[in-house]
């Protein structure tokens, strides 16, 4: 977890999770794991089976959701992935978990609306949900730099995907706007989008990336479909992100 230039103030098992980097274990509005509320918007979008993919030190996650605190909605699975080396590589851990079957692919760490996880489950294929520059700002509470980070989509007028644009330049957000549409890193897959995981180049963060991968599969053919989504998208990507999301999910009892 980004600690750099944040000076949050962290309970003590929000300070040892921040520690141990497991974003998804981290204990937030009443104190139940930020994992449990993601867990409990895939069970309202009618998810009912779910592989977390670990790295191979993370006994943690397994044993809590094994032994202290196993969901009631959604039956969970894990798969290991090896090496840090990308989310590419990480949705290529969980192939033998989703077989042929279409899958939804989202990060621990981000809380979707779950309208916008139900949308992707009633695709015909693969697809993403893309996100108002501006929205994102004003619903999520994303500082305006950090979302000028985000991947710009390019869209075909039918709502096809035809390409995204990682780390946009200031030359690109200026000609997209500020009402341009990005990613947030949640997709619908089928089996396609294993070659491309699989031969996609390293990135120059040295990294096999999803994203990359998407449009590498893109490129090739297969449609991705983008549907416009509308609200709240809680992230804990830094520790300055606990107080917010905290303060977001007070009062809110999360049904893994």
């Amino acid at each position: 977890m980004q600690a750099a230039g944040d000076r949050a103030s962290l309970s003590a098992a929000q300070a040892v999770a921040a520690a141990a980097g497991a974003k998804g274990m981290m204990p937030v509005g009443s104190g139940r794991l930020f994992l449990d509320h993601v867990l409990s918007a895939l069970a309202d979008a009618g998810c009912r089976d779910v592989c977390l993919i670990v790295a191979p030190n993370h006994d943690t996650i397994r044993s809590h959701y094994q032994q202290v605190g196993p969901p009631s909605r959604v039956r969970l699975s894990f798969a290991v992935q090896p090496d840090a080396d990308g989310t590419a590589r990480a949705v290529l851990a969980g192939q033998s978990f989703t077989s042929d079957d279409p899958f939804l692919v989202l990060n621990a760490d981000n809380l979707y609306p779950a309208e916008v996880l139900c949308a992707l489950v009633a695709l015909a294929g693969p697809g993403l949900p893309a996100f108002d520059r501006a929205a994102l700002v004003h619903d999520s509470g994303f500082p305006a730099e950090r979302v000028a980070a985000f991947a710009l989509l390019d869209v075909d007028t039918n709502g096809d995907l035809r390409g995204i644009v990682e780390k946009p330049s200031p030359a690109q957000l200026a000609a997209a706007g500020s009402h341009a549409l990005v990613s947030m890193n949640v997709w619908r897959f089928d089996a396609r989008i294993y070659a491309a995981c699989a031969e996609v180049p390293r990135s120059a963060r040295g990294e096999f990336e999803l994203p990359e991968a998407v449009a590498l599969a893109c490129s090739r053919g297969v449609p991705f479909q983008v549907i416009r989504a509308n609200g709240a998208v809680l992230d804990l990507s830094r520790q300055s992100d606990i107080p917010l999301v905290s303060a977001r999910l007070a009062g809110m009892e999360p049904r893994p």
